[in-house]
């Protein structure tokens, strides 16, 4: 593949996505995107902050066009855009909010025009560059990645046969579209499915209930475990949707088979890293092995697994633990960032962490480990349970795990840190616990 085009809908007449309700084609959308690219700035690195998800479509298809390439934070903040400025010096802002640039150029995005049309579809090289998505820093400090055209249609045309999904399909997501799962699975899948993605990004329950209702069937919705639990809290009985898809933590069976009854269709998980990009699929309640895309190979190294192949830009090892069933099929053990050794006992954080969801009271919660070699290994925890004390935490805890894993401290907070797909950054973690022993913010 030396190129690949930008959209596969295959009439200039195909809705590509659904915005405020109006359907937008795929000749608007083209003719939006080149619209776009005229009016950036010089420099070749762009960081598309845009709310709309249609909006950052259209940014990432004028990138395409351009020649340009931009830049994913899982966050932005003044401290991201001074490392942004150091990885990419032309780097510019394109915005469609009120957020604050941080002293990097910006360009409001313009108006985009009703009745321009544009039929032809742009070809685009399969080795351009798209983006550097960076690591969400929740196992350590943010790392880039490059991700190419070629690569990353490959890895979406697979999704979509991994996934079943037919042409024409309404996509609606509770993630944003700068995280590598919100690329994948709300932009770009739409554009190389014939499917139709959703500019809205509804937050409140009451919100995704509404915009899944106003889609026309096959609708999917792609969110996260937080968000569908949250969702599921709030309203018993959401519209009927064909496909649910979560990512970015394992899914606990019982809330896949709550939702799968709820909306009535199945419900999807998908793994990958921001390192990989998806690598595989499973149906939650149909058991706990994963398939891999086609293409992809898993491979024991040392004391690592890699993945390779594929639409994997290179060979990465992962950052999770695996028994392999056969040519496509794992399981997944643990994150090898996630296993706790305390006293010669050893537990995950995954499974302290759920045994502490599982508490009647409990609202949220995390056990995590604090960088303080002084505890010896022993993990901390954070707590949203407002009607319950720490002694009654504790004691609960007492009996669902073994003593020696009782968080110390516990910290009860009104809500935890968790970026916009639901993860808690390691760093806001850390910064909490120092806070709690009173150390100064570093």
């Amino acid at each position: 593949m030396s190129a690949l085009p930008l959209l596969s809908h295959p009439s200039p007449d195909s809705i590509v996505a659904w915005r405020r309700g109006q359907a937008i084609t795929r000749s608007q959308f083209v003719a939006h995107a080149r619209r776009l690219a005229d009016a950036f700035p010089p420099g070749r690195h762009y960081l598309a902050l845009c709310q709309d998800r249609y909006h950052f479509a259209v940014c990432l298809a004028a990138g395409l066009v351009s020649g340009r390439t931009g830049l994913m934070p899982s966050t932005f903040n003044a401290a991201v855009a001074a490392q942004l400025t150091e990885f990419a010096a032309d780097c510019f802002v394109v915005t469609d909010g009120d957020d604050a640039p941080h002293g990097l150029p910006a360009l409001r995005m313009p108006a985009l025009p009703v009745g321009r049309r544009d039929d032809g579809v742009p070809v685009i090289a399969a080795d351009q560059t798209v983006a550097w998505v960076f690591t969400s820093g929740s196992t350590g400090a943010p790392v880039p990645h490059r991700k190419t055209w070629g690569k990353l249609v490959e890895n979406v045309r697979g999704e979509a046969a991994e996934l079943g999904l037919g042409d024409g399909a309404a996509i609606l997501g509770t993630v944003p579209p700068q995280h590598m799962y919100g690329l994948e699975s709300t932009v770009l899948l739409a554009l190389h499915s014939a499917g139709a993605l959703v500019a809205e990004r509804p937050f409140f329950p009451a919100e995704v209930s509404a915009a899944l209702a106003a889609l026309p069937h096959p609708r999917m919705l792609v969110t996260t475990p937080f968000h569908l639990g949250n969702l599921l809290a709030a309203d018993p009985a959401p519209p009927v949707a064909d496909l649910l898809l979560s990512a970015t933590a394992p899914l606990d069976p019982d809330l896949a088979e709550r939702a799968e009854q709820a909306f009535a269709c199945p419900l999807l998980e998908i793994y990958g890293s921001t390192e990989t990009s998806q690598l595989a699929t499973r149906r939650t309640t149909g058991g706990d092995a994963w398939r891999l895309f086609p293409g992809i190979a898993l491979a024991r190294q040392d004391d690592a697994w890699w993945a390779s192949g594929g639409h994997v830009e290179q060979p990465m090892p992962l950052a999770d633990i695996v028994e392999s069933l056969d040519a496509r099929r794992f399981r997944l053990i643990g994150r090898n960032a996630d296993l706790v050794n305390v006293a010669g006992k050893r537990s995950s954080l995954a499974y302290l962490t759920r045994q502490l969801q599982a508490i009647e009271g409990v609202d949220d919660g995390a056990f995590f480990l604090p960088e303080d070699d002084s505890q010896h290994g022993r993990p901390a925890a954070l707590v949203v349970a407002p009607s319950l004390s720490a002694a009654e935490l504790t004691a609960a805890l007492r009996k669902r795990i073994d003593p020696v894993f009782l968080p110390r401290p516990l910290i009860l907070l009104t809500a935890l840190p968790r970026n916009a797909t639901g993860k808690l950054p390691r760093d806001a973690c850390q910064a909490l616990y120092r806070q709690h022993l009173g150390e100064p913010r570093r």
